[in-house]
This record gives C-alpha cells, sequence and structure tokens, in this order.
C-alpha cells in the first residue's frame, strides 16, 4: 500500500511538497518547493471564479496534481541523462505536468500547450508568480502549432488515448524523440491500436505516495526497425 500522504492545511507547504519529492525519489530544494506551493496558492484563487481544476481538499493538490506528476521527473532524468530536455505538455489543462517538470529541473526548457484561453492564461500569470523562467505555456490547439524546433520529450497527462495522442503531436516531436503518456490502468487496447511506424519500447509501473490506484508511464517512439 502507498505511504499516506502528510496531512495539509489550507494548501500544501513546501516541507510536505519536499516530503513527497523524497518518497519518489527526487532531488528539489526548498526554494523549488516554494515555487510549486506558490503556483498551487495561485491555482486555488483562480480555481474559484474559473473552475480549472476539479479538486475538492488540499490533499488533491498534493496527491493528484504535484506528486502525480513528479513521477515524471525521476524517470526523465534518467532519459536525458543531464542533457537541457526542451519538453512539451500536450493538453497541459491546469498546467500540469509542465509546471512540476520545470519547477524540478532548472535546465529543463518545458512548454504548456492548451486549447482553451483561460487555462493558458492562468499558467501564464501563475508561472510569473512562482518565478518559474523555464516554463512557458501557449494558447493553441495542437494538431496547429507550428515550432521553431521540435521537441525531445512529449507528454500528456489524462489527455487522449495513445493513438490520438500521437497523431496529434508527430510533427512536434524530434525524430529522435519520446512520447510519454501518464496512464492509469495498463490497457493492451491502446497499444494494439496504435498507428503503424509508432512502437511502444516501454511500460514503467509508477507509485504515488498518498494514491491507492495505478499509474504507469507509457513510453513511445516511431519504429526502429
Amino acid at each position: 500500500m502507498p505511504p499516506a500522504p502528510p496531512s495539509v492545511q489550507a494548501h500544501p507547504s513546501p516541507q510536505q511538497v519536499l516530503d513527497g519529492a523524497r518518497q519518489l525519489g527526487v532531488l528539489i530544494d526548498g526554494a523549488q518547493a516554494a515555487q510549486l506551493v506558490a503556483y498551487l496558492v495561485c491555482l486555488e484563487r483562480w480555481n474559484r471564479v474559473h473552475a480549472l481544476s476539479a479538486w475538492k481538499l488540499p490533499t488533491d493538490l498534493l496527491v493528484h496534481h504535484v506528486l502525480d506528476s513528479m513521477t515524471l521527473v525521476g524517470p526523465l532524468s534518467r532519459y536525458g541523462a543531464g542533457k537541457p530536455l526542451r519538453i512539451l505538455d500536450a493538453g497541459s489543462g491546469a498546467g500540469f505536468p509542465a509546471v512540476v517538470l520545470a519547477a524540478s529541473r532548472a535546465e529543463w526548457s518545458v512548454t504548456a500547450v492548451d486549447a482553451v484561453a483561460k487555462k493558458v492564461a492562468f499558467i501564464q500569470q501563475a508561472t510569473m508568480e512562482a518565478g518559474i523562467g523555464n516554463l512557458s505555456a501557449r494558447h493553441a490547439r495542437l494538431e496547429e502549432l507550428q515550432v521553431a524546433k521540435p521537441f525531445d520529450v512529449v507528454v500528456s497527462r489524462a489527455f487522449a488515448s495513445l493513438d490520438r495522442f500521437v497523431a496529434l503531436t508527430e510533427h512536434l516531436l524530434a525524430p529522435d524523440g519520446v512520447w510519454v503518456a501518464q496512464k492509469g490502468r495498463r490497457s493492451n487496447d491502446e497499444t494494439i491500436d496504435l498507428r503503424k511506424g509508432v512502437e511502444v519500447f516501454h511500460v514503467e509501473p509508477v507509485t504515488v505516495p498518498g494514491l491507492e490506484a495505478e499509474r504507469h508511464l507509457v513510453w513511445m517512439r516511431r519504429d526502429r526497425r
């Protein structure tokens, strides 16, 4: 059973973020944890008016948003091996996992993309308030988005089927890049339906502290055969 999350008051504290990161084996410092808390405070404020995220309790912010997103940090750090990755978060919503990736690793350049203007406006404002300089946000439909340089990694969290995720972002991924989809229960159906020329090369189970639910990272790339 995953360890229970620490109790929270109005919103998670930097120490609670640090404790959760430590359980995931992710090394961040107090300043990075404070940036994430500042982002959550802004989310709480905006959510009262704009309903950006369907959280009910402060615990949801810590577990379902921050720590769930943070399960990507360790695997991407190993994949990049110190490389300053360029990462696209497809259908970022209220900025997850983009904000957690950016705050956790200052050497990464993270771009959040969403088709809903108010969500992008929130990410831009919250990023500024939290002082996260390596996160940018763009208002666009993924299939219409054009970039000067493709991304090393394209991630998604509860966004779409694997095939649709790939279809919408294939033009945004570097030739040797990878897609990483955060998924719940493992489904072979999605893998079977994946388009020709793309392969799933790794499915990685992850555990979110305080969350009794299956989580997997599905790694994909262009077929190298």
